[in-house]
């Protein structure tokens, strides 16, 4: 077994007892594997450990990736930050969208997609931390750009996302988890929804653990499987 594969068993089992000490079934968390900047034979290899969720942080490098490993499989997860200008690169071709910052962002997507006959599953990022480098909708914004966003053709917004500020103790990032999971929560009671926005896209390599009891049903591990950058 190589380091890449024996990295995914030990991040899946400790999903899966983070997962059972919440309550909950391994099944209703889903890894996606961050390949941003990570050759196709490290790809390759998990694959062959069975990862078939990757997330890729840059518009040309998924496209270029999608077209090195044409394998129908594969889901690809857009996270990064989304320019207008490469939204080309991502509508209907990301399984899922995980950083849509902006309804703008969501209309273009909307556009592309539609345009090809196709359908893009997203995450509305919120910027809980309130960090001028990040992106995302603020708490105040979340719910109007929820609605709004609802409303695009070619988009169905199936949760929230979010890139908390680091904390080398993953006990410091449990009060923006649990935040946003709150936050996802008062938008479904006030639009009258208790189903809507079912995923929650949250927790990274040193964290997830964490996310998870907080609710994460998509954990963002690139560090722990692929090694540092």
């Amino acid at each position: 077994m190589g380091l890449i594969a024996e990295n995914l068993a030990r991040v899946k089992a400790e999903i899966e007892r983070a997962a059972a000490a919440s309550g909950r079934s391994p099944g209703s968390v889903k890894l996606v594997a961050v390949s941003k900047t990570k050759p196709a034979d490290a790809i390759r290899e998990a694959m062959e450990a069975g990862q078939l969720d990757f997330g890729e942080n840059y518009a040309q490098e998924l496209r270029d990736k999608m077209n090195e490993i044409d394998d129908p499989e594969i889901k690809w997860h857009f996270i990064g930050h989304l320019q207008k200008n490469k939204v080309k690169y991502v509508a209907g071709k990301a399984a899922e969208v995980h950083s849509i910052d902006t309804v703008e962002i969501a209309s273009e997507l909307g556009k592309r997609a539609a345009r090809d006959g196709r359908l893009v599953r997203g995450y509305l990022e919120v910027n809980l931390g309130e960090e001028d480098t990040k992106s995302g909708a603020s708490i105040a914004e979340a719910e109007k750009a929820v609605k709004k966003i609802s409303e695009i053709d070619g988009v169905e917004l199936i949760g929230l996302m979010t890139m908390p500020p680091y904390f080398d103790d993953p006990e410091m990032v449990r009060p923006y988890y649990r935040k946003l999971r709150e936050l996802r929560d008062a938008i479904r009671a006030k639009l009258g929804n208790k189903d809507m926005l079912p995923e929650l896209s949250m927790g990274l390599s040193h964290d997830f653990r964490v996310a998870i009891e907080e609710g994460a049903t998509r954990v963002r591990v690139g560090t722990a499987i692929f090694g540092s950058r």
